[in-house]
């Protein structure tokens, strides 16, 4: 931005507050673009779920879960040889404890739920388990008297953040990668009118009976039906190119197109900056005993000026 070019940034955006704070200072002085490259925003069902809403199948969202719950124990933390550029991941949950990876599971939802769009973050309270994952695994794995084993994890396995909203909603962001789970982003939306959630089980539910999923049939004809535009329109070749299932292909694409036709990006710096936010907000909070921390309004006050996320297309 300094050098007058618009950013795409990998995820984590930032790992401070301060950090944050910079890359909003300086997108709103050079007046160029910042657009943190959350891929699960574009997801094929994260997709839907965003139309689905927005549509009103869900009623008044109330709340919604994400989460990023991955072992990454053997193929990426403790993997010298094909793992993370000099173990930096390991390093990292050595010396930090909080929600260390939270974009993946709250940036679908933040939109979802329209904030900075009609909505902001208030506060959070997160609450860490002690750790035990990597110290066990290391033993098993290297043995009670490797380094590995006798190292000092900061990072707790499972790290549980609570988020409410300036309008009453609440959000639930978990991160795991130390124990032996499968895969999981949750991703689940809560509303008066109905309910949708991507992991364990993919299911949607609705009034007047939404005390059972649909039929496996009678969801997938909703997904079709409410398939989003974007993905409607780009999905074939987002399958065949691939990337993440294709979501890759997408945001790629909806940036490059939102560039050459001067739009508003799907994703602005003030989201970049406040899913990043919630690193260093989760790890006060847990370091006191899950006390409330303030989430800042990276907008300076500017949340409730649209009343929806919009994907725009012309």
């Amino acid at each position: 931005m300094e050098h007058g070019k618009h950013v795409a940034t990998e995820v984590p955006a930032a790992l401070t507050i301060e950090e944050c704070w910079q890359l909003v200072n300086t997108a709103e002085r050079t007046q160029l673009h910042c657009m943190m490259l959350e891929n699960c925003n574009y997801d094929f069902f994260e997709m839907a779920t965003l139309n689905m809403a927005q549509k009103g199948l869900f009623g008044e969202i109330v709340h919604g879960e994400g989460a990023y719950i991955h072992d990454l124990r053997d193929g990426y933390l403790f993997n010298e040889e094909n793992g993370y550029w000099n173990m930096w991941r390991l390093k990292h949950l050595a010396k930090e404890d909080g929600n260390t990876y939270p974009t993946h599971g709250l940036g679908p939802i933040c939109h979802i739920m329209n904030i900075h769009r009609g909505d902001k973050l208030n506060y959070l309270v997160s609450v860490s388990s002690d750790q035990f994952g990597l110290t066990a695994y290391a033993q098993e794995k290297f043995g009670k008297d490797s380094d590995y084993a006798k190292a000092n994890y900061a990072k707790g396995d499972m790290s549980t953040t609570i988020i409410k909203t300036q309008k009453g909603k609440t959000m639930m962001i978990q991160h795991n990668v130390t124990s032996p789970r499968p895969y999981s982003r949750i991703h689940m939306v809560s509303g008066t009118k109905g309910f949708a959630q991507k992991w364990p089980r993919k299911g949607l539910a609705f009034e007047p009976d939404a005390h059972r999923y649909l039929s496996d049939e009678d969801m997938e004809k909703l997904l079709t039906e409410y398939e989003h535009p974007i993905t409607k329109e780009v999905g074939a070749k987002a399958r065949e190119v691939g990337g993440h299932g294709g979501m890759d292909f997408i945001m790629d694409y909806r940036l490059i197109y939102c560039l050459r036709n001067g739009l508003p990006l799907d994703q602005d710096v003030y989201d970049a900056a406040e899913w990043s936010a919630i690193i260093e907000l989760s790890r006060i909070s847990a370091k006191n005993q899950g006390m409330p921390v303030v989430v800042p309004d990276f907008t300076r006050g500017a949340w409730d000026k649209l009343n929806t996320i919009t994907y725009y297309t012309e």
